[in-house]
């Protein structure tokens, strides 16, 4: 099993807007071949700041599968505009 886990930082005052979307987008990602689980969780230091840990079967499965999706396509465009800057993806074993 492979931990994904990105920092995400929410544009100021998006931070409502964005868990709205966030929960019809994370039916995406939940839809994908080798996805086991994900969880967001909002940070209680910094206002508009989010950690996603996102659990996949592979590497494969989320760098290919996933990234190089349609799917994918949908939702860089549902979530993509509300980080600044744009998060940095890391993935644990």
């Amino acid at each position: 099993m492979i931990l994904e886990v990105a920092i995400l930082e929410i544009r100021k005052g998006l931070s409502k807007e964005f868990e709205e979307v966030f929960n019809m987008a994370q039916e995406i990602i939940s839809s994908m071949k080798g996805y086991i689980s994900h969880d967001l969780k909002k940070c209680i230091e910094v206002e508009d700041k989010y950690i996603l840990m996102v659990n996949w079967e592979t590497l494969r499965d989320h760098e290919i599968g996933f990234r190089k999706s349609e799917k994918y396509q949908e939702w860089k465009q549902l979530l993509h505009h509300f980080y600044e800057p744009f998060p940095t993806v890391e993935h644990y074993t």
